[in-house]
């Protein structure tokens, strides 16, 4: 029988146990975050972008409505692992040479630069940081982050890896449909398609983890080559580009030809979205959306989770099946132009972003880090360098951001046919630079947003100190460049 005395003391103890719960209880929890990266994904594939779109998107269109649209967003590069180790890592992918998909080294005129195929074990990815402050972290999809398990997602940060591993495609098993023969995604009925099974599975990591705040990151293997989908999804848009008239007879025109066939005179470049195959991969992807936002709203968790849409790189329109077109944009995946650089960028943050709402504000895929941190009350680790900033300002309506520049550096032949280069973007003013001779181009992209008048002579001052600032960057980031191949040098910016 306890004494008086240690019954008090027994009391005071249970109700001092209990009051961090009473407390934690009338704190409001920290936002979940659903990350959505589409692979290959071109700006003018959705209708949030293009109203005239051959493509139908309804799901993404709607996240677009009910968040903020971000009509200058960018990837930090024309090809997926350098944009993918940015929006993980929060820095400019050229800090640690990964400038290239992994492992990409076709030589040209000259050899490409040193390419680092990795993303070093040392950072602090996005997934750690909310990881060490009590999320449950999920990956799901394509991750082509490292060569060999060590680099894998579940090294990174994410206590779940479902699909993520080197490859950069689904490309083995039956690629798209399984058996996938994928060695982190367990295969099960026969048939089942990609992009619904990434779905499955994200849905099932919120609902499992509805209680706790948590990260789910759907990286889709969608919309990248292999060109394939449900045969009725192809069929319906095979149908729809007949009722329009849309042939691929008018479909291509010609871009600036750094390699190919001999029989091409320009690199052949598609100007007309008509692709039924890619059309029906489109929407299968957006129907995995869908899934997923069906889930957060049917789990009550809308107005407690962030969730963000973009793309690894600029749609494919001059190889590989050149299945989408990007215009008015210029170039696509692979090219510095716009068209491969300018991504679907969008974020819904309940409580602070006014739904339907846009910002012209140029933004980049190295912002999403920070960003994340900001809204969900967190800082990155001191020792940590980032490169982005926090989009939150522009989340709440301020106008802008106190940021002069964004910067890319590409110093690779790519496949898709372009040329290295880097390129700086002030303002409404873009200057792109070759890296094989050093010539420039500079463009104002309000008055041409296709990148077709150059403007470089009519501004030897705006050229000069964009330049001068786009290669003090390229110190500061320690770029490297192209290296020389059978006795020729490549000019070099930093030696000019």
């Amino acid at each position: 029988m306890l004494t008086r005395s240690l019954l008090a003391i027994a009391t005071l103890s249970l109700f001092v146990a209990a009051t961090p719960r009473i407390a934690s209880a009338e704190e409001k929890s920290p936002p979940n975050v659903v990350f959505f990266l589409v692979d290959d994904l071109g700006y003018m594939d959705i209708g949030a972008n293009n109203p005239d779109t051959f493509y139908e998107t309804p799901h993404i269109d709607r996240l677009s409505q009910s968040g903020m649209r971000f009509t200058d967003g960018y990837a930090a590069n024309p090809v997926c692992s350098p944009t993918r180790y940015s929006i993980l890592a929060g820095k400019y992918p050229s800090r640690v040479d990964a400038t290239n998909f992994f492992t990409g080294t076709r030589p040209g005129k000259f050899h490409p630069a040193p390419l680092n195929n990795r993303m070093p074990l040392e950072e602090i990815t996005l997934a750690e940081s909310l990881k060490s402050n009590g999320y449950a972290t999920f990956f799901a999809g394509k991750w082509h982050l490292g060569p060999s398990e060590e680099y894998w997602p579940e090294h990174q940060g994410f206590d779940v890896n479902q699909g993520g591993h080197n490859a950069g495609g689904p490309y083995s098993g039956k690629r798209y449909f399984s058996p996938f023969e994928n060695p982190r995604l367990e295969d099960n009925t026969t048939g089942e398609h990609l992009p619904d099974r990434l779905a499955k599975e994200a849905s099932k990591f919120i609902e499992q983890h509805q209680d706790e705040p948590f990260l789910t990151y759907l990286s889709f293997y969608s919309v990248h080559t292999p060109l394939m989908a449900p045969p009725e999804l192809v069929k319906k848009y095979k149908a729809k580009a007949e009722r329009l008239g849309l042939t691929d007879q008018e479909a291509f025109g010609e871009e600036e030809k750094l390699w190919g066939k001999p029989e091409w005179k320009g690199r052949p470049v598609r100007q007309l979205q008509s692709h039924a195959t890619y059309a029906a991969m489109v929407e299968a992807m957006d129907q995995a959306v869908g899934r997923v936002l069906q889930q957060i709203d049917d789990l009550g968790l809308t107005e407690e989770t962030i969730v963000i849409l973009t793309s690894d790189n600029g749609g494919l329109s001059t190889s590989e099946g050149w299945p989408t077109s990007n215009l008015p944009l210029r170039g696509g995946k692979g090219w510095v132009y716009e068209g491969g650089i300018r991504e679907a960028f969008m974020i819904r943050a309940p409580g602070i972003t006014k739904p339907g709402t846009t910002s012209d504000e140029p933004v980049c895929s190295i912002d999403f880090y920070p960003t994340i941190l900001d809204l969900c009350g967190q800082t990155a680790p001191p020792q940590q360098q980032l490169d982005g900033v926090s989009l939150k300002p522009l989340l709440r309506g301020d106008e802008s951001l106190d940021r002069q520049s964004l910067y890319w550096h590409y110093p690779h032949y790519s496949n898709q046919g372009s040329f290295p280069g880097g390129a700086i973007r002030e303002g409404d003013w873009k200057l792109i630079e070759r890296y094989e001779d050093g010539r420039v181009h500079l463009y104002n992209l309000k008055d041409d947003i296709g990148e077709r008048n150059d403007v470089a002579d009519q501004h030897p001052e705006r050229v000069n100190a964009m330049r001068d600032q786009l290669h003090r960057w390229y110190k500061e980031v320690d770029a490297k460049f192209l290296q020389p191949k059978d006795g020729q040098q490549p000019w070099h910016p930093l030696e000019d």
